[in-house]
């Protein structure tokens, strides 16, 4: 139960959906968990998620647009704890106005800077003390559109991603022979307050049949309690009912051409 005792784990968008489950799971397996995110309360949230469970936590509020504010908190949790042996990149956002009929470039830069440049960010910052220990592991949270063409999440959404996933393999590719490992995940329709963003949020009846958040952090776990000669690249899941790919509700999406 203690796989993870002694480790610092760094989960960003920790306030709420998959990153708060992650949080969570990687407190109770042992792991000291810095929890960042842009909202206070929401990491306070967390917090007591985790100590209730037993686990310990620290919130730490950054944005990870800002690098230099990323930056400034690499260098707060390295200083406090010495390392940081696991980061999980789940901070990530989506807009309503998806779509290339209305999609404004602001909003496309505000997606990209989120779910891409927030990972890399924050990748950059830990990556010189892990190659120091020969030893570090990244996870970042994909998306079924990194790994499957999809309309609904849209240009911004699905190309950061895709990027994303590209990203990941790059950390693998140069810095494994540093026994760093890079691993993405990619989970299909997950039951998180990010569905509130589209343009349609699915019906109840729908969400029922989905992913939960703790199916994807205990993901996140399985993963960082791997052994060290043992890289995960890509790992897929999704519900066993999943829409995208039989359909259903708001997910004929297209406009209909008369």
């Amino acid at each position: 139960m203690n796989e993870l005792k002694g480790k610092i784990a760094w989960v960003t968008g920790g306030g709420s959906g998959i990153g708060q489950a992650a949080a969570v799971e990687l407190a109770k397996a042992g792991a000291t968990v810095v929890v960042s995110g842009r909202r206070a309360s929401a990491l306070a949230e967390t917090e007591s998620l985790i100590s209730q469970a037993g686990g310990k936590a620290e919130p730490h509020a950054v944005d990870v647009t800002d690098r230099e504010a990323v930056e400034r908190a690499a260098k707060a949790i390295l200083a406090r704890h010495g390392r940081v042996d696991i980061l999980v990149n789940c901070a990530g956002v989506n807009i309503p106005k998806r779509f290339f009929k209305d999609l404004a470039a602001a909003e496309w830069d505000r997606v990209v800077e989120s779910n891409l440049n927030g990972a890399l960010y924050c990748t950059l910052a830990v990556l010189p003390s892990m190659r120091e220990r020969r030893d570090g592991l990244v996870v970042n949270i994909g998306s079924w559109f990194a790994r499957y063409q999809g309309y609904v999440g849209g240009a911004a959404y699905n190309a950061s991603k895709q990027a994303l996933t590209a990203m990941t393999h790059q950390i693998n590719l140069e810095e494994g022979l540093h026994g760093i490992r890079g691993c993405v995940i990619h989970p299909g329709e997950t039951v998180t307050p990010m569905q509130r963003a589209r343009p349609q949020p699915p019906s109840p009846e729908d969400q029922a049949k989905m992913l939960k958040m703790e199916d994807l952090g205990r993901v996140v776990r399985f993963v960082a309690e791997s052994p060290a000669h043992v890289c995960l690249n890509e790992i897929v899941i999704t519900p066993t009912w999943n829409r995208l790919i039989l359909g259903g509700g708001e997910m004929l999406l297209a406009p209909k051409i008369e």
